[in-house]
Formats: C-alpha cells, structure tokens, sequence
C-alpha cells in the first residue's frame, strides 16, 4: 500500500505528517503485517507535536522527497505519538538506553517486521553534521545490515529481548525504613544547584517529584529548613526566570541553560500541574505574594488557553510558530519602547530588556538579575503594562496547540486544581477541577474502562496504569475539596479495575498495560519516574488512603506490595524513585487529620481551613459527622465531639492526638509534627 496513511489519525502530531511524501502508517498489526510481507525493516519514529527537534527532523527529512522515496523503498515507516502511545514510547526509549545511547525525541528507532528492535538514535540531520551520522547514510546501512547481515541483527535482537524483559522483572527488596529515604534525600540535596536552584547543568529540567521528595524529606527532618530552602530557592528562581510565561501564566518544559533564563518554548499540561502544587506548598509555607501570583497566572493559562470545549485540559503548546522557536515570546526594545511610552524604561529595569537582547538578539522576559524581590507597589505598576504587551502578543501567529485530553495528565491537573481551590478558596477552581473529571469519566470511558485520549469526538487507546493512578489521585482531592462520597466510589471501583486488569500475580505491583491489551514486546513494569510521576508510585499513596478511609486491609498490602516489588532497585539508581519513597514515607507514617463535625458549622469550616494551611507535602483530611463510625480498626474509631463543639484529632500511625478544638491547636501540632 504505497500511501501516507495518517489522514485519519486524531493526534495532531501524527496529522502534521500527513501530508509527508512518507508513507507513513499509524502503529497497529496492519502495519507490521506489512513489514513481514515485504520482508521490510519498520523504520518507527516517536515524536510530540510540542517537540521542536522533531519538526525540525520533519523538515530537513521527512519532507525532502528523496529522504522519502528512499524511506519508502527501504523501510515501512511507522509513526507514533508518545503522548498517545506511551506504552511504546517506553519500550524503545528503553531498548536505546540499552544501545548505550542517550533517549529522547524525536526517536528514531528500527525494528524486525515482529516489532523487535536492532539499532537505533533520536534527531539525524539529512547530512553528516555535528558529529552525527546522515540519515541518508543510516537508512542505507541499516537497509543493508538488515537483509545482508541477518545474524549481527539477530544478536542486537537477543541480547535487546533480554534486557527488555528485566523492565518486567524489576528488583525486589524490603520495606523502604526512614533512614534510607533520608540518606537518599540528604544526596539530593548535596547535588541541588545552591546558585540557580535545581539539579544538574544546562539543560535544566524543573523536575517537580524530586523537590516535594526534598520538601517530605525537610518535614521528616524537624530541622529541614536546608531542605525546604532548596525547594523555595528553586522556585523562587523559576517564578522570575525566562522559563515563565510573565504575559500569558505557565511554565516551559525547560531551559537550556542552567539560570533559566532561555526555555525551549513548549509548555506542558504535567509541568504545570505538577509545579501549581509546589507553588501551593511554598505559599503556605512562607506566604510570599510571588507565589500565590504564580498560581493564579498559571490556573488563568489553563482556565483560558488550555480548557478545552468538553470542560478537560489540553496536552501543550508548542515551542514554534511560523516556523521560528520562540518567536511568539521574545520582544525587542524598540518594541516595548513604541507601546509602553514613558514607562518603557520602568518596564525594561525590571524584565531584563536592553537593545542587544539576551538570547539571539532578542529579550525572553524574566526578572533574574535583580538583587531585590518585586515590591507590590511595583507589581501594581507593572500589571497594566504586562496587559499591553500580552494584548498586543495575542495579535502574533501562536505556537500550535496540542489540544487533544490526556486521562494521565488531566488527572494530575483536576488534583491541582482540587488542591488549589480550597487552599486560595476558589471554589470556582474546584468546578473546573469537577468539570474536567466529569468528562474523563464520562465520554472518556468505556464499559467503566477508561481511554487514555480524546480528541474531535472520539476517545481511544487503552488506558494505561498512570491514567488511573493519576484519576484516583484526582479523586481522592475532589473527596477532600467537596466531600462528595461518589469520588470515593471510583477511586475503589478503578483500583478493582487495576486488580483484575493490570495486577502482576506473580511479581507483584502493576503493569503499565492491562492483560488485554495489545501485545508489545514487553509488558513493562516500572516504579521510576520520568517528567510525570510513576503510575506504581502514585498508587502507594493512593491505597494507603484508601486503607484509611475504608479499613479494607486489601489497599495496605497492595502498597506494601509495591514498594516491596522495586526497593531493591534503588540499590543500582535511586534517581528515578522519589514518588515510590514520599509514598513509601506516608505508608510507615503518614498522617491524618480527623475532623469531627456538622457540616456547615463555621467552627468545623475554621477547623478545616488550619488543617489545609500546613504546608505538607501528603497527608489526609477526613470529615465524618457525629455519630458516623470510622472503620473499626482506624486509630480516630470512636471519636467525636468535644462538649457538643467540633474536634479534630491528628493520627500518625496507630497513635491519635488528643481532641484540638482550636484552629491555633491544630496548627501548633502539625508544625511540631513536621518541620
């Protein structure tokens, strides 16, 4: 079938490659079914549509008629959304780590007509250049390698199915003890840039899990200002870099350098719903407008640039527009100058604008170099002038929006949502957080099965165990926001679904994939987390709450069962498992807050509110009314009111605090709790 073939394909990464010479097919047994009669090697490309190598590869090759009548005639050429397919993304990210080389996208990887693969690497300029092989030159060695030296793939095959099938097999160990998260923290912290903030060198990713690793890990401490205090810098220096949107609200996936200043333009959907709660966490803790700012400019981007018609959130803004990285961001003087007038020079001060620019002639806005933080007098100044330049960006070509919905990634920004609206005491935020959910479980499930996309009418792909793990998350906060027992309901009906579908019998923990599922190479299993926390991870947590909140002792042995199943993986890389220790730390410890009490009395409302202010990175708040019993085994069974007014009683582990009938009780307890 001699086609482009992704005309009907609904991700708008795979419809940009429509109209390639390639003939591209989307992933399926169709396609592979074709590789084996013509006896082809598949050529398999994995790219985003917010990914800009990937529209550069796109460009230089895929674009370039005789780049495609060679692919063509050599390969059968298939292209895949990892935002879509993130069950094969992770597998041949993987097999290329494997190939000693360094993941990332676009990848470029080449399998067997089975799906096997035998070589591969991630953006190949046309041409030799930057040290880089051609890809003219790799698709004819790799043609000839394939049908002329069948036993050298045969052995990249095998030895590629073996270390595959340890992503199945992780190591097992014991349960993760206090000492050893701390000791992991502590080496964090040790490795965490005390200039600029974050970890590593340029580029620099924010990295959202390992800091509310290090800010548990500060709570533990009793003396963790070392460890909150490299959250709050890293923060704080994100909040004014040039890896914020200061016109529009959001945050870049990342910077190229290591000060934040220059970003690669795209902004993700998990970045940001991951960095609204620790926004929140720095909020409470040190009550800094700049942080409540960023909050409230970010929930804006998303209310109003990210919202899709169906009341979800869509996966991301690219970095390009009219084919120029960044051009719809960057300003020059002369501009700014012409539309602010006599206040271009305040303006200018305070966002870094000179005439040279800082990145390529340009200005990308940030406020880094100054020694001061902004006064609110001067953000009430330069509030109407950032309003001029937004107004008149909005008149510019935009990046393309990735507007497809994401169950995993709209999981985690309903939970922000929930989170924020009662801490800022929004309850609009909780509608839209409640909107977004109500789609996810509505249009967006099948036969009670959730899709993991959605996009023009028609959801699809199987959902993964991040999808749930992220929707019982959800959940959960949306119970804690509203109350409303039906959150409770899916969150135990999903984690069934998780038993019965994905639940490794033998090995224990889940499958990303369930068991009816299409058949990969691999049916991977991991605890570590990537730029979105680990589904296994995320779920240690869940089930402890919900062994909490219903006593089924079922949840607390699948979260033990977890972090028994990859412990012994933190032997060889502790890098990747922050989510698997924080939930690792709440299940030996963790705490809850019980509040006894009439709901609609304004001294439980008071009670309520202190419990949410303390800045703790987990924790449960459970409302029950008077007379309505907790699980019998709950350390809180059996407690109620104190002389007819509301209580509250704060447990960790077995051991419940004496009743606190105060706001100011309670906030004293859980600051001498944690640090």
């Amino acid at each position: 079938m001699s086609a482009n073939m992704l005309n009907q394909e609904t991700s708008p990464y795979l419809l940009q490659h429509k109209d390639n010479p390639v003939h591209w097919r989307a992933w399926g047994p169709d396609a592979l079914a074709e590789a084996k009669a013509q006896n082809k090697p598949i050529l398999l490309s994995v790219g985003y549509a917010a990914c800009h190598w990937c529209h550069v590869m796109a460009h230089e090759s895929f674009e370039n008629p005789d780049i495609a009548d060679q692919m063509n005639r050599l390969f059968i050429n298939i292209k895949v959304d990892r935002e879509e397919r993130p069950d094969i993304d992770t597998i041949y990210q993987s097999a290329l780590s494997m190939l000693g080389q360094q993941g990332g996208w676009p990848l470029t990887m080449f399998l067997t007509p089975d799906g096997d693969p035998f070589w591969g690497g991630t953006y190949f300029p046309p041409d030799e250049k930057w040290g880089r092989a051609g890809f003219t030159q790799v698709l004819s060695a790799i043609s000839k390698t394939y049908h002329e030296a069948p036993d050298r793939v045969g052995q990249n095959v095998d030895a590629l199915r073996t270390g595959l099938a340890q992503l199945a097999s992780p190591k097992s160990g014991g349960m993760i003890d206090r000492d050893t998260a701390d000791g992991i923290a502590l080496r964090l912290l040790e490795a965490m840039d005390t200039v600029h903030g974050g970890i590593g060198d340029a580029p620099k990713f924010p990295q959202p899990s390992l800091l509310r690793q290090l800010w548990a890990a500060g709570e533990r401490s009793h003396s963790g200002n070392a460890f909150k205090q490299a959250v709050l810098h890293t923060m704080r220096k994100m909040c004014e870099g040039g890896i914020y949107d200061h016109l529009g609200g959001g945050f870049a996936r990342y910077t190229v350098d290591r000060a934040w200043l220059i970003p690669h333009f795209e902004k993700m959907l998990y970045d940001n719903a991951q960095l609204l709660d620790l926004l929140c966490l720095c909020w409470l803790e040190t009550g800094d407008a700049l942080f409540k700012r960023r909050v409230e400019e970010t929930i804006f981007w998303l209310r109003t640039d990210m919202t899709t018609p169906e009341g979800a959130f869509a996966a991301a803004r690219d970095a390009d527009s009219e084919g120029e990285e960044g051009k719809f961001y960057v300003w020059d003087a002369a501009e700014i100058d012409s539309l602010l007038g006599d206040q271009a020079a305040f303006f200018k001060q305070i966002y870094d604008v000179s005439p040279q620019g800082n990145w390529e002639g340009k200005t990308i806005l940030n406020r880094l170099p100054l020694s001061e933080p902004v006064t609110e007098e001067q953000e009430a100044r330069l509030a109407p002038l950032r309003a001029i330049l937004f107004a008149e960006r909005e008149k510019r070509v935009p990046p393309l929006k990735d507007d497809k919905v994401l169950t995993d990634w709209n999981g985690m920004t309903i939970a922000a949502f929930a989170n924020a609206g009662r801490i800022f005491d929004q309850p609009e935020w909780v509608t839209a957080a409640r909107q977004a959910f109500d789609f996810i479980t509505g249009p967006m499930s099948q036969d009670s099965r959730l899709r993991h996309s959605f996009r023009v009418g028609r959801a699809r792909h199987t959902a993964t165990l991040d999808d749930y793990a992220a929707m019982m998350r959800a959940a959960l906060a949306l119970l804690e926001a509203t109350e409303d027992q039906k959150y409770l309901s899916h969150t135990q009906n999903w984690a069934e679904t998780l038993d019965l579908h994905y639940h490794d019998t033998e090995g224990g923990a889940y499958f990303l994939t369930p068991d009816d599922a299409e058949a990969l190479v691999v049916r991977t299993k991991s605890a570590g987390d990537n730029a979105t926390p680990s589904g296994n991870g995320v779920l240690v947590s869940v089930l402890v709450k919900l062994y909490w909140l219903t006593g089924n002792a079922q949840y607390q042995s699948r979260a033990e069962e977890i972090v028994t199943a990859f412990s012994g993986e933190m032997e060889r890389n502790f890098f990747p498992y922050s989510t698997l220790i924080d939930g690792a730390m709440l299940l030996r410890s963790g705490l809850q807050i019980v509040l006894v009490g009439t709901s609609g009395d304004p001294a439980l409302d008071a009670l309520q509110q202190a419990a949410r202010n303390v800045p703790l990175a987990d924790r449960l708040i459970t409302v029950i009314e008077p007379g309505i019993d907790l699980p019998p085994d709950h350390p809180a069974s059996g407690k109620g009111l104190v002389d007819g007014r509301p209580a509250a009683y704060i447990c960790a582990g077995p051991v419940c605090s004496l009743p606190l009938v105060t706001p100011e009780a309670i906030t004293a307890h859980l600051k001498a709790q944690v640090g």
